[in-house]
């Protein structure tokens, strides 16, 4: 097989792969939130909520049509560029595939078109039930796609045919993996990270410029609260993650923590250089023993290095050591802008510190940031397999030049830089604009100007209230 149409086949494939995986990460969070919202002025009838809920779900509609367009061409590079991964494994990857379809995505579909625009044509139970039911959609569809990636992460309840396909055996053991529990619980509290962090960023972008607008202050004491207590699990639930790591996939281990020789008391490498053609680092900063106290729990326990498996079977280590490390410092800062947060309520409102403000606007990103660099130490950490034990990579591209490839990934790279950057710089407008109280209010001729935030409101679910009361 041609190495270069292999490696334009993986660039290709991480490209469109990282721009999806910001989408996912963002909708499942914001569905929640949503959900909170919406539920939160049923209760109470604080129309701070409503005008909270009527801004965020239009940014929704937005990212999650964005997330369905990049999606479908995963779906169309595993035909079109790894036909042979698509072959070997489909009777086990193609079954979970259609159930994500089936159980998530046709739940999302049924009722995205009532919570968007069923204000005025169902009832606030109905309305609030399609709301809640869009949010369990995104969280069973993020169910399907890491049951799936997990098999593939460490695969077991399957069998080889005669043709050298897989077929299921157990489809209890192919669903919930070993390391399914872990991962599933690090995805979805990166998503509500996520959504966390891009609510704070908004909100405090606000408060600059309006400190006494009560939608932006309340939406950013909630973004706080989230980080407060969603960053430290996230701390917890990714140490058990890595702990998985270690029992079942060392050599990726190994190279997330650049540990070359086996033994007990491992350093741990605070920042490094790991050179795999002199099986060293070329430098590092570590801090003695501790490397075996965090991967395993114990200065004692051996940990393996990467020279305990054939250089062939090593991921590449460089990639994955500092990809982690981004994810990790990512992950404290969250945990320290969330203490500040909680701090700054408990003492004064937060929304007084301009410091505090800034620094929000500037993690704004982060959390996508942390998103991308963990997907590049799951997958490249998995390097040479496609499928770990099972399929190498090289083994699994479909067998077209590299001159077709590069035409297809330059034809993504084209399409991608305006689809992407269109929709990103309109999200990033709204989110400008901000939540305005009675913006869904029938405005004045001419007061709206077409594309505006405004325009693209949907309907006051409590402007008419008679319609609302007659209905069940």
């Amino acid at each position: 097989m041609d190495v270069d149409a292999l490696m334009l086949s993986r660039l290709q494939f991480a490209f469109t792969i990282a721009f999806h995986i910001i989408f996912p990460s963002f909708t499942i969070g914001l569905a929640s939130y949503l959900a909170v919202l919406e539920g939160l002025w049923l209760t109470t009838r604080n129309e701070v909520f409503k005008t909270l809920y009527l801004f965020w779900v239009k940014i929704f509609a937005i990212s999650f049509g964005m997330g369905v367009v990049t999606g479908v061409v995963m779906s169309y590079q595993l035909g079109s560029n790894w036909s042979v991964f698509s072959t070997v494994v489909a009777p086990v990857i193609g079954p979970l595939l259609a159930f994500e379809v089936l159980t998530a995505f046709f739940l999302e579909a049924s009722f995205l078109g009532i919570m968007l625009f069923g204000w005025k044509k169902v009832g606030p139970g109905l309305h609030f039930t399609a709301t809640v039911l869009v949010a369990v959609g995104t969280l069973i569809s993020a169910f399907w796609i890491i049951s799936a990636n997990s098999w593939m992460q460490y695969p077991t309840g399957f069998a080889r045919t005669p043709e050298g396909g897989l077929i299921a055996t157990d489809w209890m053991a192919v669903i919930f993996s070993p390391s399914f529990a872990s991962r599933l619980m690090h995805m979805t509290l990166a998503a509500y990270l996520t959504t966390a962090l891009v609510v704070g960023a908004a909100s405090a972008w606000r408060l600059l410029k309006r400190p006494e607008e009560p939608e932006s202050r309340m939406s950013l004491r909630m973004a706080v609260g989230m980080l407060a207590i969603v960053a430290p699990m996230q701390l917890l639930v990714g140490d058990l993650s890595g702990k998985d790591v270690l029992r079942l996939q060392p050599a990726k281990l190994a190279a997330i923590e650049a540990f070359w020789e086996t033994g007990p008391e491992q350093a741990f490498h605070i920042v490094a250089w790991p050179d795999r053609a002199t099986e060293s680092n070329r430098w590092e900063v570590s801090i003695p023993k501790v490397g075996s106290l965090i991967t395993a729990g114990s200065t004692k326990a051996e940990v393996k290095g990467l020279k305990a498996f054939a250089p062939e079977d090593r991921p590449p280590v460089a990639i994955v050591f500092w990809s982690f490390r981004v994810m990790v410092g990512l992950g404290i800062a969250m945990i320290a802008l969330g203490a500040w947060g909680v701090w700054l309520c408990w003492r004064a409102a937060p929304e007084q510190s301009r410091p505090f403000l800034h620094a929000c606007v500037a993690m704004g990103p982060a959390g996508f940031v942390a998103v991308i660099s963990g997907w590049i130490v799951a997958e490249v950490g998995r390097q040479p397999w496609v499928v770990t034990g099972v399929l190498r990579t090289a083994d699994a591209v479909s067998p077209v030049g590299a001159g077709q490839v590069s035409a297809s990934l330059l034809g993504f790279l084209v399409v991608y830089a305006v689809i992407f950057s269109v929709g990103v710089l309109y999200i990033i407008r709204l989110m400008a604009e901000g939540p305005v109280a009675g913006s869904d209010e029938p405005p004045p001729a001419g007061a709206r100007a077409p594309g505006s935030a405004l325009a693209a409101a949907p309907e006051d679910p409590g402007h008419n209230s008679a319609s609302w009361g007659d209905r069940p």
